[in-house]
């Protein structure tokens, strides 16, 4: 990218077939102003995958900054059309990408490399839900939480307290991909660390007014508190952030990414999942790690957009 700022023809891409539009229009709108305010002149473009190919290259488009979360988005598919086309873009590449959004794949990764996870087990569409209930209820204790395995903001999320309320939290799993995961719950504390190339940004702990850090709590102001930096002993604050660095390289990734947390009654951290497009929005939790170490959110929006590239993993 040898263009100056103002020469740049930068596609923020937004919205798409995914349950996750609305907030991915939130997430471009604020890098848009963050970029504005550097001085480049993005485009807000709302994804149309079936134009896509012929709208990048009318508009001669030089890179895309990727602010689509879920679908086509975070699951590889815009990064290996992105290869394709020689178009440099923000963020991990396919593979990366591909594992980070797949609970399934992640989690075998985590346990495959002997980094510290929840109790999980994964079952597909395929399976009778009577036997994937019957089995959730033999290999898991109350709580159990039941997740889509391909999914963020929390949707198709279940922590199920009363065994009557597992079939529907099967269900409700199995509404929004093929395979699903359950996952032991573990009642502690939640944090999150993001990661930018080899550099961890401090910790943050969540802590939901609703007692749980769901689709309403992650984006409605003021419901959701980010202690940052998280009230942590120096080795717990530097564990945390060895397990996100750890997480990032073994994924792949690059740009940004956010490793979500939970401890455990004894203060032992378990990895859930990583985020390899995490939100930029008003409420978001990025944004606020990257001011407690002094980078301003335009300051961090262009880092991401000049380590944009192709021949990522």
């Amino acid at each position: 990218m040898s263009k100056n700022a103002e020469q740049m023809r930068i596609a923020v891409m937004v919205g798409g077939p995914s349950t996750e539009a609305a907030i991915s229009r939130k997430t471009g709108a604020a890098v848009a102003a963050a970029l504005q305010e550097k001085g480049y002149k993005p485009e807000i473009m709302e994804l149309v995958p079936t134009m896509l190919a012929r709208t990048l290259q009318e508009k001669k488009i030089d890179v895309v900054f990727n602010a689509l979360h879920g679908r086509y988005g975070e699951d590889g598919v815009l990064q290996g059309f992105c290869e394709m086309a020689g178009i440099p873009y923000t963020g991990p590449g396919v593979m990366a990408s591909a594992v980070g959004m797949n609970k399934v794949m992640s989690k075998c990764a985590f346990a495959g490399a002997g980094i510290p996870t929840a109790p999980f087990a994964y079952y597909f569409a395929a399976q009778s839900p009577a036997a994937i209930v019957a089995a959730i209820e033999r290999e898991f204790s109350l709580p159990v939480v039941i997740k889509s395995a391909g999914q963020g903001s929390s949707i198709g999320t279940v922590i199920v307290r009363e065994a009557d309320a597992l079939p529907e939290a099967v269900k409700e799993a199995f509404s929004y991909s093929n395979s699903i995961i359950a996952e032991q719950f573990i009642d502690g504390d939640e944090f999150t660390v993001a990661v930018m190339d080899d550099m961890a940004f401090p910790v943050i702990q969540i802590v939901s007014d609703t007692g749980k850090y769901d689709y309403y709590s992650k984006y409605t102001p003021g419901v959701a508190k980010h202690l940052c930096p998280a009230p942590l002993t120096e080795t717990a604050t530097r564990q945390m952030q060895d397990l996100a660095l750890q997480v990032f390289h073994l994924c792949h990734a690059s740009g940004v990414a956010r490793v979500d947390m939970m401890t455990d009654a004894a203060g032992r951290p378990f990895v859930l999942e990583i985020n390899t497009v995490p939100g930029m929005t008003e409420t978001s939790l990025v944004p606020d790690a990257a001011r407690a170490m002094g980078m301003s959110f335009a300051d961090l929006c262009e880092k991401i957009l000049q380590e944009a590239c192709t021949g990522k993993f």
